[in-house]
């Protein structure tokens, strides 16, 4: 590792690497998310930076909105798993062994979800998850998170989130201070925190959403946009910015991007997404759908800083090494290989492990949209919260068809007999696979059957119910092994609350069915409802529109 100033450059040994040359970026990493709900092990934090090594990555980001230990703030990632300092300085010193350099990535605007649920930080809060802004509580209490940072990483590299803060200025601080133009409201706060960030040695770069989205009506992405020059003079000399992209799959609307951030006259980051953030499966395809133009554009327009984000949205439900072929994927595309075929070699011979086989995982996953890469559906999360008897995503399985999940689940088993070391993750994404294979159709056939007055019919589904709870049951139990191996502990209790609220449904469901047959009851008044249509697709990642429309 070089010193140049406050910065820490790793040198990295290309000749350790199988395959093609390596492109010397400055930064080429990724940004594992810790916050939603689950906070990787340290042990599997490790062996992840191993796996990164490997394929050429020399930065590593964790994510951490209050999943990290504040000396002075004993209700900062209360009860939330945060790591402490012996923790990040251990996770640290193992990076820079491998030549991966450990990057603090913290919020400092919104994205205080679980923070603001607390009476003690009520002094501190504008609207929703947001901070607010000059209140001098407020950088009070980032003067300590970035305290923490120098105190436990080597790195004086920082994130300082500032993303998506949508309502900032419209809640407390309006209240206080009346209507103030919110452009000059965000860099009067960015400001402050990059005087902060200074102050302990680091440099700082940040989401640039917001510049963008206050200058366009909400909007991030578009052509020929520009910000407005009285915004871009008050960003702050240190502070460089991160253009996030995710969705785009024409190199012409990246290059767009680049030339509007290239206006800020400051170094560019790129980040883009190696899709883990849609439920228990990992989009493989639409990643590389997405992140191929991408990287096209990453080369022709000299980015020299670039991660690939692993978010963990609505309750974290899949396996980061499950994007262990994507990442690979993403990386030879930035060094300008994009043959298939010496991808798959490549990979096989960096993990001892077939591209193919590692891919299906994604099968979970997939439907026509997906199997495309033009969309990201996730009707192993979507149709597993879905009620059978409310059916709010009904009317989105009919016009889907028939998911061939018995296939899939088949699929899975035979590859986790040759996945060696992540055969746990196989076997967990088959069990659920033979979970969809009753549970996708179940609401719909119900209903049907009900409307029908099809009591024989209904009487034959009893058994798919039995049947189902007995599945989930044993995935439930795969999928526990599978988080408590990378995963703390913490967390998981929302995982018990979900699982466990499917298996009670699942058998009241039936019950009600029972008493509906006997003569008990004369009618299930769920499904006497006709079903409207809800959403165009099966891509709902949001438990609480999946499972019911009423309050949880």
């Amino acid at each position: 590792m070089i010193r140049r100033g406050k910065c820490d450059i790793m040198i990295i040994d290309k000749s350790t690497f199988k395959g093609n040359f390596m492109k010397n970026y400055k930064h080429f990493g990724v940004m594992l998310d810790c916050s939603r709900n689950a906070v990787m092990k340290s042990s599997a934090v490790k062996r992840f930076i191993d796996c990164l090594e490997k394929m050429g990555y020399n930065t590593l980001e964790l994510y951490a909105e209050d999943t990290y230990r504040v000396e002075g703030e004993p209700y900062f990632g209360y009860l939330r798993g945060g790591y402490t300092a012996a923790e990040i300085k251990d996770i640290d010193a193992y990076a820079l062994q491998h030549g991966v350099e450990l990057i603090p990535c913290i919020q400092t605007l919104a994205h205080f979800n679980n923070t603001v649920k607390l009476p003690v930080y009520r002094d501190i809060v504008d609207t929703a998850d947001i901070l607010l802004i000059d209140e001098e509580k407020t950088y009070e209490f980032l003067d300590k998170i970035f305290a923490s940072a120098a105190a436990n990483f080597t790195s004086r590299r920082i994130h300082i989130g500032m993303d998506e803060a949508h309502m900032v200025g419209l809640g407390a601080y309006l209240d206080k201070h009346g209507f103030t133009d919110r452009s000059q409201l965000l860099v009067r706060h960015l400001n402050r925190v990059a005087k902060i960030a200074e102050k302990y040695g680091f440099q700082p770069h940040m989401w640039s959403d917001m510049f963008f989205r206050l200058a366009n009506h909400g909007e991030y992405y578009a052509r020929g946009l520009h910000i407005p020059e009285s915004v871009i003079e008050r960003v702050p000399d240190n502070v460089e910015l991160t253009y996030w992209d995710y969705y785009h799959s024409d190199v012409a609307d990246y290059d767009a991007m680049m030339e509007s951030h290239k206006e800020f006259g400051k170094e560019i980051w790129f980040a883009g997404g190696a899709w883990s953030w849609n439920g228990f499966a990992p989009f493989h395809t639409y990643s590389l759908k997405t992140m191929r133009p991408a990287m096209e554009s990453i080369l022709k327009n000299g980015v020299e800083n670039v991660l690939l984000t692993m978010w963990g949205d609505n309750g974290k439900e899949c396996s980061f090494f499950a994007l262990l072929p994507t990442l690979y994927a993403i990386r030879q595309y930035a060094d300008g290989n994009f043959d298939e075929a010496k991808i798959s070699r490549g990979f096989k011979e960096t993990f001892g492990i077939s591209y193919e086989d590692f891919t299906l995982l994604e099968l979970p996953n997939a439907t026509k949209g997906t199997k495309a890469g033009t969309i990201a559906e996730n009707p192993c999360k979507s149709l597993l919260y879905s009620d059978c008897f409310l059916g709010i995503l009904d009317k989105a399985v009919e016009a889907e068809g028939k998911i061939p999940f018995a296939e899939y689940a088949e699929k899975l088993s035979d590859a986790a007999l040759r996945a060696g070391e992540f055969k746990y993750i196989f076997d967990a994404l088959s069990a659920l696979c033979e979970v969809m294979e009753i549970k996708a159709e179940l609401g719909v056939r119900t209903r049907k059957a009900y409307r029908a007055d099809n009591k024989a019919e209904l009487t034959g589904l009893l058994n798919k119910y039995t049947v189902l709870s007995e599945r989930l049951k044993t995935f439930y139990k795969l999928f526990k092994e599978l988080w408590m191996r990378e995963n703390k502990s913490f967390g998981w209790e929302i995982q018990d609350a979900r699982l466990g609220g499917v298996m009670l449904r699942i058998r009241s469901c039936k019950e009600r069915l029972e008493e509906y047959i006997s003569g008990k009851i004369p009618a299930v008044e769920e499904l006497d409802e006709d079903i409207l249509p809800y959403v165009n697709g099966l891509e709902l990642n949001n438990y609480r529109l999946l499972v019911s429309p009423s309050d949880i």
